[in-house]
């Protein structure tokens, strides 16, 4: 008996019923719907965790100043101004592993163009900043080394910040007010979005950092700034470039052997990258726990299966005893075990793919569906029919046909 014949009376055998049929592929398309929508939940969270690393920058270090301490309380770091033009300088100039060095002095300030206003972080920094943010201007022009040299009044505005003050009219030339000082809008920064903590990345106004420690912040920083954005050469030497610029600003900061960091070196990228495994773990776990569900459908497979073998012991005795071969009854069996996994999976991909779309419509939940995911569940279905199958359909290869034919 050929292959064909043999596909041919199995589908028979599965049309004859049909109810019996379908709720044993019940357990299967489950399996395969929950494993789609779960790993395309957890690939979803991945690949956002990736966007915003991407757009945090790349290799990024930030150097923080130092800490204060009254009271016998601790307060954080960024709390007493250590960190000086110079130390960034030094950190650009002599550290073989890194690419980019920039001060930066911070603070919120009211911006205000005609009757509106608004309350954001104002940056004061240098052409650099933007470079180790890898934070191109879609609007306009760039800060410049010019702008710092002679502290203009110029400014970048986020994109939240330009659509606030703006709205729908072109900011670039306009002129705002920052802390009652006037600033000429000379570009608009692409959109960044929000970070892992929520922080909007586009609630920013950038200055050039001479304008912003005369004018704005430079009474509570004079000659200091608060952080310093690093870059290095490349994520191989991240680890080093930590190393060398708390060397450097120990000796840069005179601090004897016995004594504590007045700084603090936060590695960025290594967090990010953290966050990033930890999401690639969680979609591997909801991947594992719905193919649960799979398994409990392949051992409702299995004793269907062994059920059918029962009902239809006479028909496998007769069958046998026209001349069909231990191994066409076999080939029998597992095709409809096959057949019932491989319909429930093609089923279970279908709603597999709604449900991650309606996960991402209803919950704002990022999801991500892959090939490489649908073709998993789908050959994952087969084999467990095939594995599950495979007991019932040898147990009917095995029957004696004379015992067979007398079963009633």
């Amino acid at each position: 008996m050929n292959l064909q014949m043999t596909l041919r009376i199995a589908l028979k055998a599965l049309g004859r019923n049909k109810m019996r049929s379908g709720l044993t592929m019940l357990g299967i398309i489950i399996g395969v719907s929950a494993v789609i929508a779960m790993i395309a939940v957890g690939s979803g969270a991945k690949a956002r965790i990736q966007e915003q690393i991407a757009s945090m920058g790349s290799n990024l270090l930030i150097v923080l100043s130092g800490s204060a301490t009254s009271g016998g309380m601790r307060f954080g770091a960024g709390t007493v101004p250590t960190l000086t033009v110079e130390d960034a300088k030094a950190i650009a100039s002599e550290l073989s592993s890194v690419k980019y060095a920039a001060p930066v002095l911070s603070g919120v300030a009211q911006v205000v163009f005609g009757n509106q206003n608004w309350s954001t972080v104002t940056y004061g920094t240098t052409p650099e900043a933007l470079l180790i943010r890898d934070w191109p201007v879609v609007r306009g022009r760039s800060l410049t080394q010019t702008d710092v040299d002679s502290a203009a009044k110029v400014c970048l505005l986020g994109q939240t910040v330009a659509d606030n003050l703006f709205g729908e009219m072109d900011p670039v030339g306009q002129i705002v007010r920052i802390k009652k000082f006037p600033f000429t809008v000379v570009g608009v920064l692409a959109v960044k979005g929000q970070t892992t903590f929520g922080q909007d990345q586009d609630d920013v106004v950038y200055v050039p950092l001479t304008t912003a420690q005369r004018l704005l912040f430079g009474q509570h920083f004079p000659g200091m700034v608060r952080t310093i954005s690093v870059q290095a050469t490349g994520p191989d030497t991240l680890k080093l470039a930590e190393e060398q610029i708390t060397q450097l600003l120990r000796q840069r900061h005179r601090l004897r052997p016995n004594q504590e960091n007045d700084f603090t070196v936060r590695n960025l990228t290594e967090a990010m990258s953290t966050a990033e495994e930890s999401a690639r773990v969680m979609s591997l776990l909801l991947g594992a726990i719905a193919s649960i569900s799979l398994l409990v459908g392949g051992i409702g497979i299995m004793n269907i299966m062994l059920v059918s073998v029962t009902e239809r012991t006479r028909e496998i005795g007769i069958r046998m005893a026209v001349g069909a071969r231990s191994r066409d009854i076999l080939y029998q069996f597992l095709i409809e075990a096959l057949v019932l996994s491989l319909i429930g999976g093609l089923i279970g991909i279908i709603l597999g793919v709604g449900a991650s779309k309606l996960i991402s419509y209803f919950f704002k939940w990022p999801t991500l569906i892959s090939m490489d995911a649908l073709f998993l569940s789908f050959s994952f279905a087969g084999g467990v029919g095939v594995f599950f199958g495979f007991y019932p359909a040898r147990k009917a290869a095995r029957l004696d046909p004379i015992e067979a034919l007398r079963y009633e």
